[in-house]
Formats: C-alpha cells, sequence, structure tokens
C-alpha cells in the first residue's frame, strides 16, 4: 500500500517560538500558503488543542474540485508550545470530517530550527476513499510552504545547510 502522509524538513535560521507563532494563528496560514487556496482567516490564534479558527478558501488555484469559494474551521488536534501542532478541517459541506491531519515539528538545531511539516491522510473516513483524490497537497507544496515561512520568519537570512539535503 502507497503511503498516505507526505513529510518535508527544512532548518529555519529562526527560533521555534517565532516559528510557532506563525503556525498558530489565522493570518499566519493565509501568509504561508504556497496554494493559493486560502484567502483570508478570522478569529484568535490557537492556544491548545481544541481550539479554532475560520478560512476562507478558493478552490479556483487547485481546480480539482468544483468548490468554488467557501469557508474551512481549521480545529487544532495537538498542541505543544513551540514544539509541536497538528490540525484537521472541518466544514458544514464535509460530514463525516474527512479525517486529514497537517502539522509541524520544530526542533532546535544550531543553526536555528528544523522544521517538519506533514499532511496525513491515512485516517480519512471510508466516505471520502476512492471519491477525492489524495493527496490534495502535494509535496512540492509543501516543501514550498517551509520555504514561504523561512522567508515570513527570517527575511534575508542565509539558509543553514544540513546534512540531508
Amino acid at each position: 500500500m502507497a503511503s498516505e502522509r507526505l513529510e518535508v524538513d527544512r532548518i529555519i535560521p529562526a527560533h521555534s517560538a517565532a516559528i510557532f507563532e506563525v503556525l498558530r494563528s489565522p493570518q499566519g496560514h493565509v501568509s504561508i500558503d504556497s496554494t493559493g487556496m486560502l484567502m483570508w482567516a478570522e478569529g484568535e490564534p490557537a492556544t491548545g488543542p481544541g481550539d479554532m479558527f475560520l478560512v476562507h478558501m478558493d478552490r479556483d488555484a487547485l481546480r480539482d474540485y468544483p468548490l468554488e469559494l467557501y469557508e474551512v474551521t481549521v480545529s487544532f488536534t495537538r498542541f505543544e508550545q513551540d514544539r509541536a501542532i497538528e490540525w484537521t478541517i472541518l466544514a458544514d459541506f464535509l460530514d463525516p470530517p474527512l479525517g486529514h491531519v497537517y502539522g509541524y515539528h520544530l526542533a532546535p538545531t544550531g543553526g536555528g530550527t528544523k522544521v517538519t511539516a506533514y499532511y496525513d491522510w491515512s485516517a480519512i473516513d471510508e466516505a471520502y476513499r476512492g471519491r477525492i483524490g489524495f493527496p490534495i497537497i502535494s509535496e512540492t507544496a509543501l516543501r514550498a510552504t517551509l520555504g514561504i515561512l523561512a522567508r515570513t520568519v527570517a527575511p534575508g537570512a542565509p539558509r543553514p545547510v544540513s546534512g540531508s539535503g
């Protein structure tokens, strides 16, 4: 069976606290989105599991499914201050919820913070298997999000080189 998880990493020359601030923030999600689907967001930054905020989306960027303009609720499922954060997506038109998650692990390094981004659809509800093409977000888009995150929290700083390429 093919993997149902994408995972990419990058060392970002910034403290984990600065990175975490972007990842817990509604506007941060919009700012680092590499797909072009997230248009704007509203709500307060997450402070723990169960917190939520609203994101206004436009599926035209992918043109893979005729959703047009829609809203989703970002619901945080994991929250470890400055270390790990994860969320799922809820929407009125998704009943049952999809069950996929997005997340980040942050680990301090000598050159800043190693940021590992992941997208996991292994727990999607059976109602969607075969009906929706996964992954919705490509590995390239996930990796690009890390680049946007780096320029957001450390503009102009040189990228530390890791041994993993």
